[in-house]
């Protein structure tokens, strides 16, 4: 058997100095990017403090941690010129490493700003247009996320040799596989445009109160695929996202944050009515439930031998007009039994 030649001891002084001059070179880069980070961050810390708004500190804090790496990464590549232990391996790493912080920072430069226009739309005096606004940017905030992380899943793939090969050849000679994934890939391009199309035309927002296959309640998250809707005994619905563009439902917040009901209330006819009605306007504005937007007596129908009056009045949500309703009818009957006792008797025929 020949023996294996022992390396040069002149090359194993060669190699050991190029690789602590490569670890020199990368630990100072590292070092300075990090020292770089600290001082742009501290200063933009310090300047955010000073703001009225809360839009530079999420910004900032968003930021620090994909900042932190892409300078490192920065620094790396600066520092991999000249140096022939670095470079190869800069040159390798980069190919998977930049497309992912620059997808890191991305998605959190839209994160940043959701959560910035989020809290802006809770500002909003009106409760109509602060729903709308949260709605779109829920929806196309998910959106953007979904194409970032499919784009830069992509980048990533390309760089690997196997597997671009292997799409270069599928997509080269394989024009059936391109159908096949067309229809399997269907129903989340619908979904993903039906979400899109719901933050555009807003048939519904986060919040409305809604009717659907016979279930009701409070829109509670608003997904690409889905829509989830709690329900007044906290059940949540799941509806595909699709169903509220392709079947109708009921939307009874559409045109306002709050749900109107109304007890009917029969009396006999010749008591004069604006008495009630001052009654009715006093014993609804102590009532938690009554949300201060509608109130109104009316006079629904005149038969022979009653008067039905109809109380209109509104609540935030279902339970509280549920609530609003039964304490209301109480407390009216209450007072024609004290004030007005001979309304409440009906005539004998």
């Amino acid at each position: 058997m020949t023996p294996v030649p022992l390396p040069d001891s002149q090359k194993l002084i060669d190699w050991s100095g190029a690789l602590t001059g490569a670890g020199l070179r990368a630990a100072i880069a590292i070092g300075v990017a990090l020292a770089i980070h600290f001082i742009l961050f501290r200063v933009a810390q310090r300047l955010a403090r000073r703001s009225d708004t809360e839009s530079d500190d999420i910004l900032a804090d968003r930021l620090a941690n994909p900042a932190r790496w892409l300078l490192m990464a920065v620094a790396l590549g600066i520092a991999q010129e000249g140096s022939p232990v670095l470079a190869p391996l800069w040159t390798q790493g980069a190919r998977f490493a930049v497309p992912l912080l620059m997808g890191w920072v991305a998605f959190s430069l839209v994160d940043a700003f959701a959560t910035i226009l989020d809290l802006r739309a809770e500002r909003y005096d009106d409760e109509i247009a602060a729903r709308s606004r949260r709605t779109r940017v829920a929806i196309l905030s998910r959106s953007a996320r979904f194409v970032i992380m499919v784009l830069t899943i992509a980048l990533v793939l390309s760089n690997i040799p196997g597997v671009r090969n292997i799409g270069v050849t599928l997509m080269a000679s394989a024009g059936f596989a391109g159908l096949v994934l067309g229809v399997a890939a269907q129903p989340a391009l619908k979904s993903l445009f039906a979400g899109i199309q719901i933050a555009l035309t807003e048939p519904i927002r986060l919040g409305d109160y809604v009717v659907i296959d016979g279930e009701s309640g409070r829109v509670e998250d608003i997904r690409l695929s889905f829509v989830i809707v709690r329900t007044a005994d906290e059940r949540r619905l799941i509806v595909p996202t699709s169903k509220f563009l392709d079947a109708s439902f009921q939307n009874w917040t559409r045109m306002g944050g709050g749900l109107i009901g109304s007890v009917l209330l029969p009396v006999r006819p010749g008591h004069p009515i604006q008495p009630i009605r001052t009654a009715y306007a006093t014993l609804l504005a102590a009532q938690a439930d009554w949300d201060g937007k509608t109130s109104a007596l009316q006079v629904a129908d005149a038969r022979v031998g009653s008067v039905d009056l109809k109380l209109v009045m509104s609540a935030s949500g279902p339970s509280e007009l549920a609530r609003l309703r039964n304490a209301m009818r109480e407390a009216m009957l209450e007072w024609l039994r004290e004030e007005m006792p001979e309304a409440l008797c009906p005539d004998p025929a």
